[in-house]
C-alpha cells in the first residue's frame, strides 16, 4: 500500500515524499487505521521494520496545532533514541505548525524549560528528565490525547516500571496509549494488561523478531585469541560500518584503545561519555565519518543507522538483547551480517539465543554446540577388572 492511498494531508504527504517514504512497511500498514480510531495499541515487530513512523504520522494529525499545548506524548529508554524520534517526527511535520521537542537527562534543563513555556505539541522524553520537569511544574499533560510508549520492554528492563506507571496516573482525562516493541516479554506483557484498555494486538513476529534479510555468523574463540581474531576479521571482512558491542563501559574502553591503534576511524559510547560528545559521536556515524563504532547496549536499542553492514558481538549479549543488537543492521529490509565471538562461558547464552531467535548460524570454524553434543561419553557399563590374587607375602 502507497501513502498516496491513505488520504494524508497535503503537507504531510509531501514531507513523506520528500524524505522517500513511498510505501507502508507492513507495521505502517497494520497500525495506522487503528491509531487514527483512537484505540489503544500493542504492536510486535522486528527491529528496523518502521514502528517509529507507524506512529509519528497519525500522531502529527492528531494535533490541534492552533493550541500550544503538548497533545502527544512518546516515552523511550535512551537519550540517543529520544533525539531520533524527535528528527524522525520533525521531518514528518516539517510542512506543518506542529512543534516537536525532546527532553532528557544530561542536557541544560533550563534551555528545556524556556522551550516548554513557548509551546511544544508533541513531547519525546525519556522518563527521568520527564519526571523531574513534571515536578518542577513546567510540564502539563492535561490536554494529551496520545501516549506512545516505545521499546516497550527495555522500559521494564531497565527499571522504569514505576517511573511509567507514575507518569501514566498524571494523566487522569481518557488518552490513547500506543506500546511498541520488538520482543515481548511475561513484564511487557503485564504492562500492557494493566495500563492499556480493551487493546488493539498486532504480531508481526512469528518464529523470528530479527530481520530475516540479515545473515548470523558464529566463531569460537578462546579469550586468549579472540583479539587476533577481531583483528582479522575487520581487516579481510568487506565492511562498510559497524558496531561492535560490548557488555560493559571498560570493556569499550579498553577495545576502543585496541582498535584505534589499526583503524583510526574507530570511535566509541557508553552511558558515561558526556551526552554532548554521545550526540556528535552519532552524529558522525551517520555522516559515515566513523567507520567502527564500539558500545555498550546504549546504542542497542530504536536507533536507526542506515549504512550498516556488519553488527559484532565481542562479549555475548544477554537474553534478548541479541535481537536488538543485530537489529541495527538488516533495517527495512537491508542485507545485514552479525559476528558473534562465543568462548565456552558463552554457551549457555547461545543456546537461549538460538532457541528464542530460530536464526539460523553459520559458523567461521568448529561448532562448539555440535562438539559437545557428540563428545565421547562413558560406557554404561564398565568392564569388570581382571581379579588380582592377594599376595601373602
Amino acid at each position: 500500500m502507497k501513502f498516496s492511498e491513505l488520504n494524508l494531508p497535503k503537507n504531510i504527504l509531501n514531507s513523506l515524499q520528500r524524505i522517500g517514504f513511498t510505501d507502508l512497511t507492513p507495521i505502517q500498514e497494520a497500525t495506522y487505521p487503528i491509531i487514527l480510531t483512537g484505540r489503544d495499541l500493542c504492536a510486535l515487530a522486528e527491529t528496523g521494520s518502521g514502528k517509529t513512523s507507524a506512529c509519528a504520522i497519525p500522531l502529527i494529525q492528531k494535533v490541534e496545532s492552533g493550541r500550544k499545548t503538548i497533545q502527544g506524548l512518546v516515552i523511550v529508554p535512551t537519550r540517543e533514541l529520544c533525539i531520533q524520534y524527535v528528527d524522525e517526527i520533525h521531518k514528518i511535520a516539517l510542512r506543518t505548525e506542529v512543534a516537536v521537542f525532546a527532553v532528557y537527562g544530561g542536557f541544560d534543563k533550563s534551555i528545556q524549560v524556556t522551550k516548554l513555556k513557548h509551546g511544544v505539541h508533541i513531547l519525546v522524553a525519556t522518563p527521568g528528565r520527564l519526571i523531574d520537569l513534571m515536578y518542577d511544574g513546567v510540564v502539563d499533560l492535561t490536554d494529551v490525547k496520545c501516549v506512545v510508549l516505545d521499546e516497550a520492554d527495555r522500559l521494564l528492563d531497565e527499571g522504569f516500571l514505576e517511573g511509567i506507571e507514575f507518569i501514566l496516573s498524571c494523566i487522569r482525562h481518557q488518552h490513547q496509549i500506543l506500546m511498541f516493541s520488538a520482543t515481548m516479554n511475561q513484564a511487557t506483557k503485564k504492562l500492557a494488561n494493566d495500563c492499556l484498555k480493551n487493546p488493539e494486538h498486532i504480531s508481526l513476529v512469528s518464529q523470528q523478531a530479527t530481520p530475516k534479510s540479515i545473515e548470523h555468523y558464529f566463531t569460537y574463540v578462546d579469550r586468549i585469541g579472540k583479539e587476533k581474531a577481531l583483528l582479522d576479521y575487520l581487516r579481510h571482512e568487506k565492511i562498510n560500518q559497524a558496531i561492535i558491542f560490548c557488555n560493559a563501559r571498560h570493556m569499550v574502553d579498553k577495545l576502543h584503545k585496541v582498535l584505534r591503534k589499526h583503524f583510526p576511524d574507530a570511535e566509541y559510547i557508553h552511558a558515561g561519555r558526556p551526552q554532548d560528545k554521545r550526540s556528535s559521536i552519532v552524529r558522525n556515524f551517520r555522516a559515515k565519518n566513523i567507520r567502527y563504532l564500539i558500545a555498550t547496549d546504549v546504542a542497542g536499542r530504536g536507533l536507526d543507522f542506515s549504512h550498516i553492514s556488519h553488527i559484532i558481538n565481542w562479549d555475548f549479549p544477554p537474553g534478548e538483547q541479541y535481537t536488538h543488537r543485530t537489529g541495527r543492521a538488516g533495517r527495512m529490509g537491508r542485507k545485514g551480517r552479525a559476528l558473534s565471538f562465543v568462548t565456552d562461558r558463552d554457551i549457555p547464552a547461545l543456546r537461549e539465543a538460538l532457541q528464542v531467535t530460530k536464526v539460523t548460524p553459520h559458523w567461521l570454524g568448529p561448532d562448539p554446540l555440535v562438539r559437545s553434543y557428540h563428545r565421547p561419553q562413558r560406557p554404561t557399563h564398565q568392564p569388570r577388572r581382571p581379579h588380582r590374587p592377594y599376595n601373602h607375602k
